[in-house]
């Protein structure tokens, strides 16, 4: 087998319309989603228990006849945790957002949900795509957050564009580590038994060296994730994406209240329906032009 029988057999996509997706981790956002006339909603709550819920909200809801509602899974999965899979196979998705080899192997057998793999699975290259795509079934692929605008598009002229989807507006995730701040620091207990879920009724940030504060939240595992306190935006990027033939967009939301989380989706709505572009989109959008982890080609100016 040599490098090039690795390689996705047709690159190319019919160009389709743009979609956008939106990614909502309060109740508050899933609604302006729903408000917004969003067709295809993640949700990624601490509590997987309210999952069944939130299902049962946006399908009762949503306006749209093909609207289609995922399931995040936790970030990362022990032994003994499929537990937190069977409570999400039990809210009956339309689909799942996948974030580790577990969950994959947990769902293999579900060809009736949809499964999109996440950012965590470091889709980087065509390769990884195709073993993924073809080899653990899925039916998209997010884009790893480690490629700047360049290498995003040397991976969509070597694999097919319409097995992906992008994030273009996201709080970025900056650590996720076992250590839970709300426990040690809000709490008199040592773990989950004890310490009284401090994560359930504190809003927590933490401040870096230039006052910037950064969002901390805890998952249904007690582990903790640090996202950047300012959103960012590949906006500007917008046509070259589309002109490769992708067709799938993301918003993440983090923790903007239900006002926030219309506006923003709103504006995205514009920018992807042609009635606006990424500087007008700026102007309602509060982030920093910016495109995966690393900025690469990315830097300008105008940071």
């Amino acid at each position: 087998t040599t490098f090039r029988d690795l390689l996705p057999t047709n690159p190319k996509s019919e160009i389709r319309n743009p979609t956008l997706s939106v990614l909502c981790r309060t109740i508050d956002q899933l609604h302006a989603a729903i408000e917004s006339g969003a067709e295809t909603v993640y949700c990624d709550f601490e509590d997987p228990r309210r999952y069944k819920d939130a299902v049962a909200d946006f399908k009762s809801r949503s306006s749209h006849s093909n609207s289609k509602i995922h399931l995040a899974t936790p970030r990362i999965l022990k032994p003994g945790e499929t537990g937190y899979l069977k409570l999400i196979e039990r809210a009956e998705p339309d689909g799942l957002l996948l974030r580790n080899l577990a969950s994959l192997e947990y769902y293999k057998h579900r060809s009736d949900l949809i499964k999109v793999a996440d950012f965590s699975l470091n889709v980087a290259n065509p390769i990884t795509a195709a073993l993924l795509k073809e080899h653990a079934t899925l039916d998209l692929l997010t884009i790893s957050y480690d490629l700047n605008i360049s290498q995003v598009l040397d991976l969509l002229a070597l694999a097919p564009p319409d097995w992906f989807e992008i994030s273009l507006h996201q709080h970025m995730p900056m650590f996720h580590m076992e250590h839970c701040v709300f426990c040690t620091f809000l709490s008199e207990g040592t773990t989950w038994k004890d310490c009284g879920r401090p994560c359930e009724k504190h809003v927590v940030h933490l401040r870096d060296r230039v006052g910037q504060l950064h969002r901390l939240q805890a998952d249904v595992g007690c582990r903790n994730t640090l996202f950047n306190g300012r959103a960012q935006t590949g906006a500007r990027f917008y046509e070259a994406l589309r002109a490769t033939g992708l067709s799938r967009f993301r918003i993440e939301l983090l923790d903007e209240d239900q006002p926030a989380a219309e506006s923003t989706i709103r504006a995205y709505q514009r920018l992807l329906n042609g009635e606006s572009d990424s500087s007008s989109l700026l102007e309602d959008v509060t982030a920093l032009e910016k495109l995966g982890v690393t900025e690469g080609t990315l830097r300008s100016g105008a940071h």
